[in-house]
Protein backbone atom coordinates (compact mmCIF):
# COMPACT_ATOMS: atom_id res chain seq x y z
CA UNK A 1 0.00 0.00 0.00
CA UNK A 2 1.11 3.41 -0.58
CA UNK A 3 2.69 5.79 2.31
CA UNK A 4 1.77 9.31 2.70
CA UNK A 5 4.77 11.24 4.10
CA UNK A 6 5.83 14.74 4.75
CA UNK A 7 9.39 15.83 4.80
CA UNK A 8 10.06 19.11 7.08
CA UNK A 9 12.74 21.08 6.60
CA UNK A 10 14.29 24.66 5.58
CA UNK A 11 16.41 22.80 2.99
CA UNK A 12 15.25 19.97 1.94
CA UNK A 13 17.59 19.00 -0.92
CA UNK A 14 20.18 17.83 1.35
CA UNK A 15 17.93 14.46 1.95
CA UNK A 16 17.07 14.58 -1.91
CA UNK A 17 18.88 11.15 -2.14
CA UNK A 18 16.79 9.63 0.57
CA UNK A 19 13.60 10.80 -0.41
CA UNK A 20 14.19 9.32 -3.71
CA UNK A 21 14.28 5.73 -2.84
CA UNK A 22 11.56 6.05 -0.28
CA UNK A 23 9.44 7.27 -3.60
CA UNK A 24 10.84 4.23 -5.74
CA UNK A 25 9.90 2.07 -2.52
CA UNK A 26 6.11 3.12 -2.68
CA UNK A 27 6.41 6.21 0.03
CA UNK A 28 5.13 9.58 -1.38
CA UNK A 29 6.79 12.72 0.07
CA UNK A 30 5.82 15.93 0.49
CA UNK A 31 7.84 18.86 1.40
CA UNK A 32 7.19 21.71 3.62
CA UNK A 33 9.22 24.14 4.80
CA UNK A 34 7.82 25.66 7.67
CA UNK A 35 5.79 24.58 10.66
CA UNK A 36 2.60 25.61 9.50
CA UNK A 37 2.67 24.00 6.09
CA UNK A 38 3.47 20.95 8.11
CA UNK A 39 0.15 21.98 10.55
CA UNK A 40 -1.55 22.67 7.47
CA UNK A 41 -1.12 19.01 5.63
CA UNK A 42 -1.41 16.91 8.65
CA UNK A 43 -4.68 18.63 9.48
CA UNK A 44 -6.59 18.14 6.12
CA UNK A 45 -4.85 15.10 4.13
CA UNK A 46 -4.13 11.83 5.07
CA UNK A 47 -0.32 11.19 6.95
CA UNK A 48 1.41 8.28 7.25
CA UNK A 49 5.20 9.37 8.56
CA UNK A 50 6.16 12.79 9.72
CA UNK A 51 10.25 13.23 8.37
CA UNK A 52 11.76 16.42 10.19
CA UNK A 53 15.39 17.95 9.56
CA UNK A 54 17.34 19.90 12.14
CA UNK A 55 15.94 23.46 10.70
CA UNK A 56 12.91 24.81 9.45
CA UNK A 57 12.04 28.11 7.96
CA UNK A 58 10.15 29.20 10.82
CA UNK A 59 11.54 27.07 13.92
CA UNK A 60 13.83 24.37 14.89
CA UNK A 61 12.92 20.32 14.42
CA UNK A 62 13.08 19.31 17.72
CA UNK A 63 10.79 21.95 19.05
CA UNK A 64 8.39 21.20 16.27
CA UNK A 65 8.46 17.51 17.55
CA UNK A 66 7.79 18.67 20.91
CA UNK A 67 4.60 20.74 19.73
CA UNK A 68 3.29 17.60 17.70
CA UNK A 69 3.83 15.79 20.52
CA UNK A 70 1.77 17.54 22.55
CA UNK A 71 -1.30 17.35 20.31
CA UNK A 72 -3.81 15.08 20.50
CA UNK A 73 -4.24 13.69 16.75
CA UNK A 74 -0.43 13.86 16.45
CA UNK A 75 0.53 11.99 19.68
CA UNK A 76 0.67 8.62 17.64
CA UNK A 77 2.11 9.93 14.65
CA UNK A 78 5.02 8.11 13.16
CA UNK A 79 8.27 10.86 13.46
CA UNK A 80 11.43 10.69 12.26
CA UNK A 81 14.57 12.89 12.40
CA UNK A 82 17.12 13.58 10.10
CA UNK A 83 20.19 14.69 10.82
CA UNK A 84 23.12 16.52 8.81
CA UNK A 85 26.12 14.70 7.86
CA UNK A 86 29.19 14.41 10.36
CA UNK A 87 31.98 16.39 8.72
CA UNK A 88 34.27 14.98 10.89
CA UNK A 89 36.90 12.97 8.92
CA UNK A 90 39.04 16.07 8.71
CA UNK A 91 39.12 15.99 12.84
CA UNK A 92 40.09 12.12 12.92
CA UNK A 93 42.20 11.73 9.79
CA UNK A 94 45.03 9.77 11.33
CA UNK A 95 43.26 8.55 14.65
CA UNK A 96 41.85 5.26 15.85
CA UNK A 97 38.00 5.66 15.98
CA UNK A 98 35.30 4.38 17.43
CA UNK A 99 31.83 4.82 15.65
CA UNK A 100 28.69 5.15 17.79
CA UNK A 101 25.35 6.01 15.98
CA UNK A 102 26.87 6.68 12.68
CA UNK A 103 29.56 9.24 14.03
CA UNK A 104 33.23 9.26 15.54
CA UNK A 105 35.22 9.32 18.91
CA UNK A 106 38.80 10.68 19.46
CA UNK A 107 40.99 8.07 20.55
CA UNK A 108 41.89 8.98 24.35
CA UNK A 109 44.65 10.67 25.24
CA UNK A 110 47.33 9.42 27.78
CA UNK A 111 45.86 7.78 30.77
CA UNK A 112 42.68 9.70 29.58
CA UNK A 113 39.20 8.63 28.56
CA UNK A 114 37.60 9.08 24.70
CA UNK A 115 36.24 12.61 24.32
CA UNK A 116 34.58 13.13 21.26
CA UNK A 117 35.15 16.95 19.53
CA UNK A 118 33.08 19.48 19.98
CA UNK A 119 31.34 19.10 16.55
CA UNK A 120 30.48 15.29 17.86
CA UNK A 121 29.35 16.41 20.98
CA UNK A 122 26.84 18.32 19.20
CA UNK A 123 25.87 15.78 16.84
CA UNK A 124 25.00 13.27 20.03
CA UNK A 125 23.05 15.57 21.78
CA UNK A 126 20.87 16.51 18.77
CA UNK A 127 20.24 13.02 18.16
CA UNK A 128 19.09 12.81 21.99
CA UNK A 129 17.24 16.03 22.10
CA UNK A 130 15.12 14.64 19.42
CA UNK A 131 14.80 11.36 21.09
CA UNK A 132 13.53 13.09 24.20
CA UNK A 133 11.35 15.27 21.93
CA UNK A 134 9.35 11.78 21.37
CA UNK A 135 11.09 11.01 17.95
CA UNK A 136 10.54 7.46 17.04
CA UNK A 137 13.92 7.19 15.39
CA UNK A 138 16.93 9.72 14.44
CA UNK A 139 18.80 8.92 11.17
CA UNK A 140 21.96 10.66 9.71
CA UNK A 141 22.22 11.58 6.36
CA UNK A 142 25.78 10.27 5.86
CA UNK A 143 24.19 6.96 6.49
CA UNK A 144 23.80 4.13 4.03
CA UNK A 145 20.47 4.92 1.82
CA UNK A 146 19.30 1.31 2.35
CA UNK A 147 19.71 0.86 5.63
CA UNK A 148 17.65 4.35 6.47
CA UNK A 149 14.99 3.12 3.90
CA UNK A 150 14.86 -0.29 5.87
CA UNK A 151 15.14 1.88 9.19
CA UNK A 152 12.27 4.23 7.93
CA UNK A 153 9.80 0.69 7.59
CA UNK A 154 11.02 -0.68 11.05
CA UNK A 155 9.47 2.18 12.42
CA UNK A 156 6.11 2.22 10.40
CA UNK A 157 5.88 -1.76 11.06
CA UNK A 158 6.30 -0.92 14.87
CA UNK A 159 3.35 1.08 14.83
CA UNK A 160 1.49 -0.02 11.99
CA UNK A 161 0.91 -3.19 13.41
CA UNK A 162 -1.23 -6.02 12.00
CA UNK A 163 -3.66 -3.16 10.05
CA UNK A 164 -7.39 -3.81 9.82
CA UNK A 165 -8.44 -4.20 6.29
CA UNK A 166 -10.16 -0.83 4.56
CA UNK A 167 -12.43 -0.66 2.01
CA UNK A 168 -13.37 2.39 -0.23
CA UNK A 169 -16.74 1.41 -2.07
CA UNK A 170 -18.80 3.52 -4.40
CA UNK A 171 -21.13 1.29 -6.88
CA UNK A 172 -19.55 -1.56 -8.25
CA UNK A 173 -16.36 -0.09 -7.93
CA UNK A 174 -14.75 -1.66 -4.93
CA UNK A 175 -10.64 -0.05 -3.77
CA UNK A 176 -8.93 -2.57 -1.00
CA UNK A 177 -6.21 0.60 0.62
CA UNK A 178 -4.87 -2.67 2.13
CA UNK A 179 -3.56 -4.41 -0.93
CA UNK A 180 -4.20 -1.88 -2.87
CA UNK A 181 -6.37 -3.65 -5.42
CA UNK A 182 -9.34 -2.73 -7.34
CA UNK A 183 -12.80 -4.96 -8.21
CA UNK A 184 -15.01 -3.64 -10.22
CA UNK A 185 -18.54 -5.88 -10.29
CA UNK A 186 -16.64 -8.39 -8.28
CA UNK A 187 -13.82 -8.85 -11.15
CA UNK A 188 -10.46 -7.51 -10.04
CA UNK A 189 -8.87 -4.69 -12.81
CA UNK A 190 -4.93 -4.00 -13.20
CA UNK A 191 -4.36 -0.65 -12.66
CA UNK A 192 -0.59 1.26 -12.48
CA UNK A 193 0.53 2.40 -9.13
CA UNK A 194 -0.57 6.01 -10.43
CA UNK A 195 -3.93 5.05 -11.64
CA UNK A 196 -4.47 3.15 -8.15
CA UNK A 197 -3.56 6.48 -6.45
CA UNK A 198 -5.89 8.89 -8.80
CA UNK A 199 -8.37 6.68 -8.04
CA UNK A 200 -8.25 6.63 -4.75
CA UNK A 201 -7.72 10.63 -4.31
CA UNK A 202 -11.07 10.44 -6.46
CA UNK A 203 -13.08 8.00 -4.14
CA UNK A 204 -11.76 10.21 -1.01
CA UNK A 205 -12.71 13.28 -2.04
CA UNK A 206 -16.40 12.43 -3.73
CA UNK A 207 -18.47 15.49 -5.21
CA UNK A 208 -15.13 17.65 -4.70
CA UNK A 209 -14.12 19.65 -8.05
CA UNK A 210 -10.71 18.69 -7.89
CA UNK A 211 -7.94 21.15 -9.90
CA UNK A 212 -5.70 19.09 -12.35
CA UNK A 213 -2.72 21.23 -10.26
CA UNK A 214 -4.56 19.52 -6.71
CA UNK A 215 -4.50 16.08 -8.50
CA UNK A 216 -0.57 16.51 -9.05
CA UNK A 217 0.34 17.63 -6.16
CA UNK A 218 -1.89 14.56 -4.56
CA UNK A 219 -0.51 11.89 -6.72
CA UNK A 220 2.59 12.73 -8.54
CA UNK A 221 4.07 15.20 -5.37
CA UNK A 222 5.35 18.41 -4.62
CA UNK A 223 8.30 18.54 -6.79
CA UNK A 224 6.95 16.99 -9.63
CA UNK A 225 7.02 19.80 -12.51
CA UNK A 226 5.72 17.97 -15.78
CA UNK A 227 2.45 19.08 -17.81
CA UNK A 228 -0.08 19.60 -15.85
CA UNK A 229 -1.91 17.15 -19.02
CA UNK A 230 -0.32 14.17 -17.57
CA UNK A 231 -3.43 14.39 -15.58
CA UNK A 232 -5.70 14.06 -18.63
CA UNK A 233 -3.90 10.68 -20.04
CA UNK A 234 -4.04 9.08 -16.74
CA UNK A 235 -7.66 10.06 -16.24
CA UNK A 236 -8.25 8.51 -19.50
CA UNK A 237 -6.80 5.43 -18.77
CA UNK A 238 -8.09 4.81 -15.80
CA UNK A 239 -11.52 5.46 -17.21
CA UNK A 240 -11.09 3.10 -20.11
CA UNK A 241 -9.93 0.13 -17.39
CA UNK A 242 -13.22 1.11 -15.15
CA UNK A 243 -15.46 0.37 -17.86
CA UNK A 244 -18.96 1.37 -17.16
CA UNK A 245 -17.90 2.56 -13.85
CA UNK A 246 -15.91 5.35 -15.36
CA UNK A 247 -19.58 7.54 -15.87
CA UNK A 248 -19.00 8.26 -12.52
CA UNK A 249 -15.43 10.56 -13.09
CA UNK A 250 -17.14 14.08 -14.34
CA UNK A 251 -14.94 16.02 -16.44
CA UNK A 252 -15.27 20.33 -15.37
CA UNK A 253 -14.14 21.96 -18.44
CA UNK A 254 -10.32 24.52 -18.13
CA UNK A 255 -10.65 23.49 -14.13
CA UNK A 256 -10.04 18.60 -13.87
CA UNK A 257 -11.98 16.51 -12.57
CA UNK A 258 -15.23 15.76 -10.19
CA UNK A 259 -16.25 12.33 -9.18
CA UNK A 260 -19.83 12.17 -8.53
CA UNK A 261 -21.18 9.08 -6.92
CA UNK A 262 -24.65 7.33 -7.47
CA UNK A 263 -26.64 8.51 -5.01
CA UNK A 264 -24.69 8.74 -1.42
CA UNK A 265 -23.22 5.30 -2.44
CA UNK A 266 -20.17 6.09 -1.18
CA UNK A 267 -19.21 3.74 1.92
CA UNK A 268 -16.36 2.28 3.74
Amino acid sequence: MRINAVYASRDPNRAGVVLEAMGANNIAVTIAQRSKEVLGLLANRSCDLLLVGQKLADEDGVGLVKNLRQRGPTRTLPIIALVEHAELAAQTEGRPKTPYAGFYTTAPAAGGQAQPPAATKEKMSLRLAFFQAGADECLSLNWDVAECVARIKAVLRRIQINPSEEIIKMGEVELNLTSYTVHVAGKQVALTSKELDLLYVFLSSANRVLSRPYLIERVWGYNYFGSPRTVDVHVRRLREKLGKASRFITTIPCVGYKLVPPGGDMRR
